[in-house]
């Protein structure tokens, strides 16, 4: 299994995050009276802090903790947004931006160079933190909310020894993803399917959770499909549904339907992607060469 298809669907997704997160950090003098929208920022960080510790990336990890954090604080207290925090704000963004470019580019995201950002981002936490504990400490409103005390983490605190549910999922996730890169062998599908009935454990009751996490051990026992279609389309899918249930929202877990149609198919299945360039590549890994040129000869002949 490509290990950089996994990398970049997590590229695109903090992507389209990093875009939610611009926007309502540009406009957050407006978005601060919109529940919903604040909601969706904190998604935003928490998903790409999830993301990025399933993928071992701890720099990315902690920057999206700490405006995770941050963004914690205007979901559950009142406060009056001026030009200085959205300063703090719109610096923390511009650091989590700059580390997953640097992920995307053609050398990656090197180790030093990771947390020398990180490092020289901490001031910029911390006094993004205490100007809010400095906001809600004089916020005039009466509401009982705004007298709420914050709760922070701080920049010393090691987010890799966070012992939560959170974490154990996020290890489970990582090693079905260590499993998918070797051999696809009976023992290692059944590895998996073991690892999905750890993970069903996280929520019993939750029958959205069940029914994802059951559809994967279907689509994982039927030996017709190789390790390089399921891990890409498991992957993705058990991370969003881990979001949903760390956010105490199971009631949006969904199973999709590339993933039931791995799990009912009775032969093997091959995902074509709609941009060419990208199906054609997908062909000649399946295909050889002359199976290929049979295969564009017989589309020739249906215009």
């Amino acid at each position: 299994m490509d290990q950089q298809k996994i990398l970049g669907y997590f590229i695109e997704e903090a992507k389209e995050h990093l875009e939610t997160l611009e926007r309502g950090i540009l406009d957050l003098s407006a978005v601060i009276d919109d529940q919903e929208r604040v909601n969706e920022m904190f998604r935003a960080a928490h998903s790409v802090k999830g993301g990025a510790a399933m993928l071992g990336y701890s720099s990315i990890q902690k920057v999206a903790h700490r405006l995770e954090d941050a963004f914690k604080v205007l979901k559950e207290n009142r406060v009056g947004v001026d030009q200085k925090l959205e300063s703090f704000f719109l610096r923390g963004y511009d650091v989590l931006q700059d580390l997953v470019e640097k992920l995307q580019g053609p050398f990656g995201l090197q180790q030093e160079e990771a947390e020398s950002i990180v490092e020289g981002a901490d001031q910029n936490f911390v006094e993004l933190q205490n100007y809010l504990g400095y906001l809600l400490h004089h916020e005039s409103s009466g509401d009982a909310k705004s007298t709420q005390t914050a709760h922070f983490t701080s920049p010393t605190d090691s987010v890799d020894a966070e012992i939560d549910i959170s974490a154990q999922i996020k290890t489970l996730l990582r090693n079905m993803l260590k499993v998918f890169n070797q051999e696809a062998t009976g023992e290692n599908r059944q590895k998996l399917q073991d690892i999905c009935t750890e993970l069903i454990g996280f929520a019993p009751q939750l029958d959205t959770w069940q029914n994802l996490l059951k559809t994967a051990q279907s689509a994982i026992a039927n030996p017709r499909h190789s390790f390089h279609t399921l891990a890409p389309v498991i992957i993705k899918e058990l991370k969003q549904g881990s979001d949903y249930l760390e956010l105490e929202q199971g009631h949006k877990i969904t199973t999709g339907q590339a993933l039931q149609q791995l799990a009912n198919a009775q032969i093997p299945q091959l995902l074509i992607p709609a941009e060419p360039g990208a199906m054609a590549n997908i062909l000649l890994q399946v295909f050889s060469q002359q199976q290929v040129g049979q295969l564009v000869q017989l589309l020739s002949q249906h215009p």
